[in-house]
């Protein structure tokens, strides 16, 4: 295929071919790097750059998506005015999840993790991510078509997101309180973006404790079949 609609993988220069010892090396050290991301929920308050956090969702807005329509949108929260108003809010949403909104078989799921409705690291972390996705949009801004596998693309760039957060040497907390409505309220998002994920960022108090139940990571042989 050499119509317009096409540019050579090999004119943009972005493969690099690797040999297998190469390319077994970096995949194990980017295994043992992740298995060292853990779910924070203390945090100190020094400052993260900016720019840190920008470059992380530039490279999660490289992330693959359903007609590359790129159906997110991130909010970038640092003003501490803001971050109370989210706090104060996502707390009352979880008030009446612990009352008992969410259930007996996930908050008994939850208990191991000692969570509960009180969540001060929406407050003390330098950075909350606020990510969207959009219903319609389009690859360029200001489009206004349907856009398909919203859930799969947003979740794919979350991914994304928190490995690049990472990768750059910051903890991170995926937080959904259940409604997250007001997000778009607070943050004046428009009526086709719905609220899709809060990340928290920032980094870790040095009296960090990690649930050991988060520990337990199911082992290859039990995420994987081979045919």
């Amino acid at each position: 295929m050499t119509d317009d609609k096409y540019t050579p993988l090999s004119e943009l220069g972005d493969f690099i071919v690797r040999s297998d010892g190469e390319m077994q090396h970096r995949a194990a050290a980017f295994l043992e790097e992740v298995k060292r991301r853990h779910t924070i929920r203390d945090y100190t308050g020094q400052p993260v750059p900016r720019e840190i956090i920008e470059n992380c969702i530039a490279a999660a807005g490289r992330a693959p998506s359903g007609a590359n329509h790129q159906p997110w949108h991130f909010c970038l929260v640092g003003d501490p005015a803001v971050k109370r108003e989210i706090r104060l809010a996502a707390e009352e949403e979880e008030r009446a999840f612990y009352d008992g909104r969410g259930g007996d078989e996930w908050l008994e799921a939850l208990d191991p993790l000692g969570t509960g409705p009180e969540k001060p690291f929406l407050e003390t972390a330098p950075w909350l991510i606020a990510v969207f996705s959009q219903r319609r949009g389009g690859v360029e801004a200001g489009m206004d078509k349907k856009n398909y596998y919203i859930n799969e693309s947003v979740g794919i760039a979350c991914g994304f997101l928190i490995a690049a957060l990472h990768h750059a040497g910051l903890a991170t907390l995926t937080h959904t309180p259940a409604p997250m409505n007001f997000l778009s309220k607070k943050l004046n998002r428009p009526a086709a973006e719905k609220p899709y994920l809060l990340v928290v960022v920032g980094h870790p108090a040095s009296d960090t404790l990690i649930p050991k139940h988060a520990m337990i990571k199911k082992p290859l042989d039990e995420i994987l079949t081979i045919f």
